[in-house]
């Protein structure tokens, strides 16, 4: 679905401050993937994100989508099929309109080319979806998004990212801001959206335990490579120790970490 060929990213190149983000990165993504991945900080994850939604162009290599090569295509044109959650949760959502306008434009986006109003079907459609939230928001569509908790409204963006229909879904560390309660709401929503809908998606997470329990495949990066890629009943066997110990065996060094990354 998604190919990356010999994709680097430099930054600053050319001068004393030139930086090594993304270094010869091929990576093919499967439809129906959902990826966790996982590295310190620094580790090119983000910037990773950042070239697959069309944030950055590649200093090099090419990245195709359904065979089409979307290399230089902008981030604007990228939005209308690649959806994106960010950690801080204001950012997906637009405060000042209500639960209701806000849903309508994720459909608009969903529906392309249709004239869908604030009709009292349409109302009714958003309250059988925000019912899986199991948060009452069902009963508050004329409230402003802005009087909603950090955990709702996130919760809200993911329920109108995958009410968009993307063709693959980028969770940038989407749960790091919310409490632990909350961010366990969320995560257990993200997994049962991806299976119901069989969409695509990726999730940057810096808790192992997590990169473990979700997804079918798991990416460990590292100064701006993907050192490891596992899938399947490898995964399923992985501990974070072995993790841990995996990353020592492959670049003969101590994995830099805080006790978030090696949270169970």
């Amino acid at each position: 679905m998604i190919e990356l060929s010999n994709v680097s990213k430099v930054f600053n190149e050319g001068t004393v401050n030139e930086n090594l983000a993304i270094n010869d990165i091929s990576l093919s993504i499967k439809e129906g993937d959902f990826i966790t991945v996982i590295g310190s900080n620094g580790a090119g994850k983000s910037t990773l994100f950042n070239l697959i939604a069309g944030s950055y162009e590649p200093s090099r290599g090419r990245i195709l989508v359904n065979g089409k090569d979307v290399t230089r295509e902008s981030e604007h044109r990228r939005a209308g099929y690649i959806g994106r959650i960010f950690q801080n949760p204001l950012l997906g959502t637009a405060g000042k309109m209500t639960i209701e306008e806000n849903m309508l434009l994720a459909m608009k986006k969903g529906f392309k080319g249709l004239k869908i109003g604030l009709s009292d079907s349409a109302r009714e459609s958003f309250r059988r979806e925000l019912v899986h939230l199991d948060m009452k928001l069902e009963d508050r569509l004329k409230d402003k998004v802005s009087l909603l908790s950090g955990g709702q409204r996130q919760s809200l963006t993911l329920l109108m990212t995958v009410y968009s229909r993307p063709s693959l879904l980028l969770l940038d560390e989407h749960t790091a801001a919310l409490d632990p309660k909350n961010a366990a709401i969320v995560l257990n929503l993200t997994a049962r959206f991806v299976k119901e809908h069989g969409l695509t998606a990726m999730m940057i997470t810096h808790n192992m335990g997590h990169a473990i329990e979700f997804g079918n495949r798991l990416l460990m990066m590292d100064k701006g490579e993907v050192i490891l890629d596992v899938s399947g009943e490898e995964k399923k066997s992985l501990t974070v120790q072995k993790l841990v110990d995996k990353f020592h065996e492959l670049r003969n060094e101590e994995f830099e970490s805080d006790r978030v990354m090696l949270s169970e």
